[in-house]
């Protein structure tokens, strides 16, 4: 069973899925050129886009195949049933504002905005908005967003699904930092030296 917290979680990591893409979009539309950049990751890169993915399926789906399937529930070590009520309403808070963030990062980032990373296909560098407090401010929103769902419904696929989702943005970072460093020189230097990287 999943208590009312653990459906609110879920509810706010599909929301935030779906403002993601519709975000991604927008951002698509205004730079005139696709965003969505996984699909010509390689090496190490690939493997990140892999695990963003699966720590978000693992997420949301991890908790819909133990309903499905209850001797998984009983075979897992961390499922509360729902019992532990404060855990989850701490869960939910922090999903909430990890959307927040995530979202409005993803938002300033404007036309500059991209899902992966491919050498030649940096944006301007956004320096504004949540980016003058973190260079990652939507990996660090998405983390959190992914805690909380965690937190609200503690699952062997939740807790797994953060951990994930640092070690793919660990691994992307390497390559974007690389990327801007080629791409925008002293601009980025300049910028790194003055703003931590989560």
């Amino acid at each position: 069973m999943i208590a009312g917290f653990g459906w609110a979680a879920l509810a706010l990591l599909f929301g935030y899925l779906a403002l993601f893409f519709w975000g991604s979009a927008i951002a698509a539309e205004a730079s005139g050129r696709p965003v969505w950049l996984f699909g010509r990751a390689t090496g190490r890169d690939r493997w990140a886009a892999f695990g963003f993915r699966a720590a978000f399926s693992l997420a949301f789906f991890g908790p819909l195949l133990w309903l499905v399937w209850p001797v998984l529930q009983m075979a897992d070590p961390f499922w509360t049933e729902g019992t532990a009520v404060v855990l989850g309403m701490i869960g939910v808070f922090i999903a909430g504002v990890g959307a927040m963030v995530a979202f409005a990062a993803q938002m300033s980032m404007g036309a500059s905005w991209r899902v992966g990373v491919v050498d030649g296909e940096t944006g301007d560098l956004v320096t504004g908005g949540l980016y003058r407090f973190s260079r990652n401010p939507t990996f660090v929103g998405q983390a959190a967003l992914l805690a909380g769902v965690a937190l609200a419904i503690p699952a062997v696929p939740t807790i797994l699904a953060p951990l994930l989702f640092l070690w793919s943005a660990a691994t992307q970072v390497r390559s974007e930092e690389a990327a801007l460093r080629q791409a925008l020189g002293a601009d980025y230097e300049r910028y790194a030296a003055s703003v931590p990287r989560w």
